[in-house]
């Protein structure tokens, strides 16, 4: 495990920040946590409120398996304790887009107890940069819906299709210590949720977001006083909050002031945070257990079937990628940070190999290295992401084992790739319309060699000089002569036979 040595210098010395997460993930399901409305993303306003939602009168909520399912695998991928008994609670408050009056929470009785999440802060040092930090809880609790400001110049609407969404808060202990921390268990844990399918993790839509709570002590004194900056929706937000915010709490203490425990806004225009109100204790919200709900009592075999249906998770994925397939460090923690890039990787692991009569082992540096640098550089140039790609795990599979028979060189493979971005055509039609098939022909290659030496009679001398470097050279202009055709190896043997 590291330690950070993230500290702001003040006018007083050394100050420590620390900061917990409260994140709010939106649970994947069809329907809300306590009625059947459904909730996909965009809909016209108010076009998926039931009348459980809406609070009418009589109107009882019934929970939904299917969310509670979600909460339960997200909490096993994190290695938490699992209660099988939870209650649900009544957080009374008011707010315009919330019709009830209060939110069905969990405060006493969570479904999910403690876990863990391990953060690595550099990718390519893995063994020596990691940091594991503790998860408090999770807990099941039911969004509210949203105020609409810009819909007229003096009247607010309100859309009530968020209302009763089933969210789950994911409470981190308070164990980072840094900006890049904090940025790397958000990461860590969006990665997370996505291999389960709990949540699709898209901040840019709401469906997770973070409140960011952060103090600052000298080192090794008791835990200052917590601000909480509400609805952060990036990665970068969060790591942006915390600098500034610890950098405020610290002028105030050392000009003499007294940090207020508050609710704050981020403004990412003007990277700052602003009060929004007071921050309430758990006993203002008059918290008890809510009358019209049941406790949920889990059973083994839901648990069982919980945790048989959990996928392989990113650490263990990363692990095999680095002892089974032989990848970096880097190589494998970049491929495994995502799931849907894990997937593809798989997919096009699992072609190549079969399409070359190989094991995986002996195909998955190449791929790798492929899916890296020359995909995701042509994906990067062309502003597509990867579920978007013109080329398929399949098709890439196809030009990889072309350069591994010898049929085309590496140049040439460039030259191929850039046709299939741009038509869609795979690699064997294209290097076989346009006759690009690399040449062994040794006499025709021998010739080529002879020629290049015969141009450059003052470089040979250089090199029987004792200029090795040279060698380089004659290779590469061989190469050109043969129009990048020439197969490598057999280039390399003519021109040392030639230079003897």
């Amino acid at each position: 495990m590291t330690e950070s040595t993230y500290r702001i210098q003040g006018a007083t010395g050394e100050w420590e920040v620390v900061i917990g997460l409260e994140v709010h993930a939106q649970v994947t399901s069809n329907a809300k946590l306590f009625s059947g409305a459904a909730t996909a993303f965009g809909a016209e306003p108010n076009t998926q409120v039931s009348l459980v939602d809406a609070a009418m009168p009589g109107m009882l909520p019934v929970p939904n398996r299917e969310c509670i399912r979600q909460a339960v695998r997200t909490g096993m991928a994190i290695d938490a304790q699992i209660n099988k008994w939870s209650r649900f609670d009544r957080k009374n408050y008011f707010y315009a887009d919330l019709p009830q009056g209060y939110q069905i929470s969990q405060l006493y009785h969570p479904i999910v107890g403690e876990g863990q999440i391990e953060i690595v802060l550099d990718e390519k040092n893995p063994e020596t940069s990691t940091k594991v930090i503790g998860v408090e809880r999770i807990h099941v609790e039911q969004d509210a819906g949203k105020l609409m400001h810009d819909q007229h110049p003096t009247s607010s609407y309100i859309d009530l299709n968020r209302s009763g969404v089933a969210l789950m808060e994911i409470v981190s202990k308070p164990d980072m210590r840094s900006p890049a921390e904090a940025g790397a268990y958000l990461s860590k844990l969006r990665t997370i949720l996505r291999y389960v399918g709990s949540c699709d993790g898209n901040m840019d839509q709401g469906s997770m977001r973070a409140d960011v709570n952060v103090s600052v002590r000298k080192p090794g004194e008791e835990f200052g006083t917590r601000t909480e900056t509400k609805n952060v929706n990036s990665v970068r937000f969060v790591m942006a909050v915390v600098e500034h915010e610890a950098s405020r709490q610290v002028d105030v203490l050392e000009a003499g002031g007294k940090i207020v425990q508050e609710t704050r806004l981020y403004d990412p225009d003007r990277n700052e945070t602003r009060s929004m109100r007071s921050k309430e204790d758990a006993h203002d919200y008059r918290y008890f257990p809510d009358p019209d709900l049941l406790p949920l009592e889990l059973d083994d075999a839901f648990l069982e079937a919980c945790r048989q249906s959990l996928p392989e998770l990113p650490d263990a994925k990363r692990k095999r990628y680095e002892q089974d397939l032989g990848l970096s460090a880097y190589n494998a923690a970049t491929l495994t940070a995502d799931a849907d890039t894990a997937r593809w990787f798989e997919a096009l692991l699992a072609e190549a190999a079969r399409i070359q009569k190989k094991s995986e082992g002996e195909v998955a540096k190449a791929s790798a290295n492929w899916l890296l640098s020359e995909l995701y550089g042509a994906l990067n140039r062309i502003g597509k992401s990867l579920e978007d790609s013109p080329v398929s795990p399949e098709e890439g599979a196809e030009l990889l084992a072309l350069v591994a028979d010898g049929t085309i060189s590496g140049t040439i493979a460039k030259q191929v790739f850039e046709i299939m971005l741009e038509t869609g055509e795979g690699a064997a039609k294209i290097v076989e319309e346009k006759g690009l098939k690399q040449t062994s022909d040794t006499g025709a290659i021998e010739a080529a060699v002879a020629k290049v030496l015969a141009d450059n009679q003052d470089k040979v001398a250089q090199y029987k000089g004792g200029k090795e470097a040279l060698f380089g050279f004659f290779v590469g202009q061989t190469m050109k002569a043969m129009q990048g055709k020439a197969n490598p190896q057999v280039v390399n043997e003519a021109v040392k036979k030639g230079l003897a």
